[in-house]
């Protein structure tokens, strides 16, 4: 990045406590009167840059799983104001879930999904009824989850297009009366992230999926819960369900890639 004609540019890059680089670490820079006056996220090798006006800064980094670092600086006309290397510092409540098995709370979980209709706007549903299991080991590269989805549950808040998903064009409740999900293998990329890889079983077939996890922390209440929120996209080829409607001028009238969202709490049954 060149540095402006009426300013100056502040650069650094984000790294966690072994001198990894922290891609998508996001960065603000607030002026002397608080206001954030740049925000950026680093790049894959935790750069960030800015173009600033003469004055006194504060920079901001955070990342999920790190406590926030804050740092002063001046930046000059004409000049480039390097803050070098800024060490996040793990957050201690934010690591993994104490050892032992959980069981999803269903009152406070949710599965929710999002499917393109006719290419113009979005269709929000949801499943019901689920249950399932989270079991954390010592080891925690070797945690387990299954959950139990019932598809007659699916409710988008249309009764004709419920009754429709749970036709034999969709979901075919009749021959397939759930959706069933089982890890094998957990992993942590880095701070509060989590990467669940497993096998989701729908409409009779079986298929890889991999859910992109944000661990939330702990917190008492009616039991010791652990939270999560995770995503993960599906496409509708990959489980047989290829029911292909299409309008005149050849758009679909469901899109096949459906996104998926799942909030999560977990209630601990027993500590390992």
């Amino acid at each position: 990045m060149s540095i402006p004609l009426t300013g100056g540019l502040v650069s650094g890059d984000v790294r966690d406590g072994e001198g990894k680089p922290l891609a998508g670490a996001h960065v603000a820079i607030f002026d002397r009167s608080n206001k954030c006056v740049a925000r950026s996220e680093t790049d894959p090798y935790g750069f960030f840059a800015a173009a600033l006006m003469p004055g006194a800064y504060r920079v901001r980094a955070e990342a999920g799983g790190y406590q926030s670092f804050h740092e002063r600086t001046e930046v000059e006309w004409g000049t480039h104001s390097s803050l070098g290397s800024l060490t996040l510092i793990p957050d201690a409540t934010l690591t993994v879930p104490t050892p032992g098995l959980y069981e999803i709370d269903p009152d406070h979980s949710a599965i929710r999904f999002v499917a393109r209709h006719i290419a113009m706007s979005r269709v929000y549903g949801q499943f019901m009824e689920f249950a399932g299991q989270i079991y954390i080991a010592e080891r925690f590269e070797d945690s387990q989850v299954e959950v139990l989805i019932d598809a007659a549950s699916v409710f988008t808040n249309a009764e004709k297009r419920d009754a429709h998903l749970r036709s034999a064009d969709f979901l075919d409740v009749a021959r397939f009366p759930k959706l069933h999900f089982t890890s094998h293998r957990f992993s942590r990329p880095g701070g509060n992230r989590w990467l669940i890889d497993g096998e989701l079983t729908l409409h009779g077939m079986t298929s890889d999926v991999q859910l992109d996890t944000t661990y939330l922390g702990m917190q008492e209440w009616n039991g010791m819960r652990a939270g999560c929120t995770a995503t993960t996209e599906l496409h509708r080829e990959h489980f047989t369900v290829n029911w292909q409607q299409i309008l005149a001028r050849g758009v679909p009238v469901v899109g096949s890639t459906i996104q998926i969202t799942l909030d999560i709490q977990g209630i601990l049954q027993s500590a390992k």
